[in-house]
């Protein structure tokens, strides 16, 4: 039997997200942030940081419906807000979806759950203009590790306070902030479609997969050191292939170098900055 996922101390994790929060926030001049409240736990853990971060009035959820969204995903988000103490508005995605599709009868369940990812950052972004504000993240370790995310949707923020936790480790963290226990016990759902959840969509469980990922990516370790712990080999294979072959989402667009001095290959020097 594969060992369990290591214990974690929430409390310190706590405290070093909180002061992450303040502190990307306002090296930039600003004290203020939007993100997208969904009414999951990731959102949820991260409007809760937030919260405390900047304070609750200084954080906007955002609530961004489709016509087929279950009812039960606003109200977890209605109750993640009231126990926060955070600010929200809705804002329905239906109409600007259907337009895009309406002449694309054909398009399938993949595109469509991709545009909507899409729109709600898009919606995000603006609004964060619009309140001067930065746009927290909510994608977890598990799934930036797997892909399991839209590139320019879901995946996208200024800044990411859960983006170095499992998933395993958000649901502790959302039992450690005591957010509503409706939210933490539901089945994982981005909520594209009717009955969609992420374990039937991945075809693993969360927790079996932390246990590999752990091993794998925190302390390397070997394919053969992996199954004398007790994991598959099939399993193995398969989560380190989508790993590998996820990498594009998890970098900048690559530069093609042609100069002395590139964005991002080149610019990462303390000097480069003033100091």
């Amino acid at each position: 039997m594969p060992p369990e996922f290591p214990a974690t101390n929430y409390a310190l994790v706590e405290r070093i997200l909180v002061s992450f929060v303040r502190r990307e926030t306002t090296k930039v001049g600003l004290d203020k942030a939007v993100l997208g409240l969904s009414g999951g736990v990731d959102s949820s853990v991260s409007a809760s940081l937030a919260a405390r971060a900047l304070g609750p009035r200084n954080v906007l959820g955002v609530m961004m419906p489709y016509k087929t969204s279950s009812p039960a995903s606003m109200s977890d988000a209605e109750a993640v807000a009231a126990s926060t103490g955070i600010e929200t508005t809705v804002v329905d995605i239906s109409r600007q979806v259907d337009a895009y599709f309406a002449a694309m009868p054909e398009m399938s369940r993949l595109r469509r759950g991709n545009k909507m990812a899409r729109e709600r950052m898009s919606v995000l972004y603006d609004l964060s203009a619009a309140r001067g504000a930065l746009v927290v993240g909510t994608s977890n370790k598990t799934e930036l590790l797997l892909g399991y995310g839209t590139l320019h949707g879901d995946m996208a923020s200024a800044l990411n306070p859960i983006g170095d936790l499992y998933k395993t480790q958000v649901w502790g963290l959302a039992r450690h902030l005591e957010l509503p226990d409706s939210v933490v016990s539901k089945a994982p759902s981005a909520d594209l479609w009717e009955g969609q959840t992420d374990e039937d969509e991945l075809g693993f469980g969360y927790h079996d997969v932390d246990r590999l990922l752990y091993w794998l990516i925190d302390e390397r370790c070997t394919h053969d050191e992996l199954e004398q712990m007790g994991f598959e080999g099939s399993f193995i294979e398969e989560i380190t292939r989508k790993v590998r072959a996820s990498q594009f989402k998890r970098r900048l667009p690559v530069i093609a170098k042609v100069s002395m001095r590139t964005v991002d290959s080149d610019f990462r020097y303390s000097r480069d900055w003033g100091y």
